[in-house]
């Protein structure tokens, strides 16, 4: 088999990928450390998830009381629409909900509501029932669902990120969602980026993750990470980041910075040590290609790398614009190269 990625896992009956309960716990821990109330009296909708299997499904579950929640709904696709043709789980078919039919072309919905009892909830208590379409996220039975919705938290397919965070959007939501990092460079995306609408999440920016693959997923020849962790097999993807809204302490944290003197005198970078920055020859700046070699008296604007958002601070910078110069074309550098992807930004008045 052929080493694939989450663009392919919706549609290949051998590579689904479910994201690992750690991962989930880590992300959702630093929006709780940040504000212990975050989830508290919300309905929780995690769509694009097979309940059954979904670790997300298993994290707000088994939290429930401890998050405070007031609804858990999770969803999934029919798996005709993921051309998987699976025989149903033990679970679906011993349960006195199942359908033979609902089964093949029909999504799931997983709930848990609070109720007066005051025993503690936890996965257990999920009921679950057929969705009358496919689970199609865009589908009016599942947009009704994200309109009662407080938060929305989910691993959609990444095929499909360029439709799903404007439907997120449009419903004005809290959300915490994996995407692939290149999606910033969407034209969806990054003026959200820049308005300040949505930020890059707390973890896992541009290291990869391990995400959870069936026992029958094969790993390509040249595979070099990890095959297996804590008893489940997995396979590394790269580039992957969370997006959300939802506030966390690193969003607010200052990023270290030197003079322009002292980086041409002292930076790790050759290509800035004993040399200084160079310039772009379409647009008044500089360029800085290493964040930590961003100048901190430097008064005009510089293009940084992509990967600068992950370290935003938007107290400390102002975002320019994405990647084009005055002349509307790609930023180019005054020695006729085109560095890959710049966001172009300044330092705020008074936080340099």
């Amino acid at each position: 088999m052929a080493k694939v990625n989450l663009m392919d896992a919706r549609n290949n009956p051998n590579d689904e990928f479910y994201t690992r309960f750690i991962d989930i716990e880590k992300e959702m821990n630093a929006y709780l450390e940040f504000n212990p109330d975050a989830f508290r009296d919300k309905t929780v909708l995690l769509p694009c998830d097979d309940p059954e299997w979904s670790n997300f499904t298993k994290y707000f579950a088994q939290k429930f009381d401890t998050l405070g929640l007031k609804k858990l709904i999770s969803t999934s696709y029919a798996p005709s629409s993921r051309s998987l043709f699976d025989e149903p789980s033990p679970f679906e078919s011993k349960s006195p909900n199942f359908d033979k039919t609902k089964s093949l072309y029909c999504g799931k919905i997983f709930t848990l509501s609070r109720s007066k009892s005051k025993k503690p909830l936890d996965i257990g208590d999920l009921k679950w029932t057929y969705l009358k379409g496919d689970g199609d996220f865009e589908s009016e039975e599942v947009t009704a669902l994200r309109n009662e919705a407080d938060v929305i938290v989910t691993n959609p397919p990444f095929s499909l990120f360029r439709k799903f965070l404007p439907w997120i959007i449009e419903a004005e939501k809290s959300f915490a969602i994996l995407g692939n990092v290149n999606a910033m460079t969407y034209k969806e995306v990054f003026p959200l980026i820049q308005q300040n609408k949505i930020w890059i999440g707390a973890t896992n920016f541009n290291t990869g993750m391990y995400f959870i693959v069936p026992d029958s997923f094969v790993h390509a020849e040249t595979y070099k990470f990890e095959k297996e962790i804590d008893g489940q097999k997995v396979n590394r993807v790269p580039a992957v980041c969370w997006y959300s809204n939802i506030p966390h302490g690193k969003r607010n944290q200052p990023l270290p910075l030197m003079t322009m003197d002292r980086n041409v005198r002292y930076s790790r970078h050759k290509e800035i040590k004993g040399i200084g920055y160079k310039k772009y020859s379409n647009f008044d700046a500089i360029e800085v290609p290493f964040a930590d070699a961003i100048p901190s008296d430097y008064p005009g604007a510089m293009g940084v790398p992509i990967t600068f958002l992950d370290k935003y601070n938007p107290d400390q910078f102002e975002i320019i614009q994405f990647r084009h110069g005055s002349d509307g074309k790609d930023l180019r550098l005054e020695d006729g190269t085109t560095p890959y992807f710049r966001v172009l930004i300044r330092h705020k008045k008074g936080k340099r």
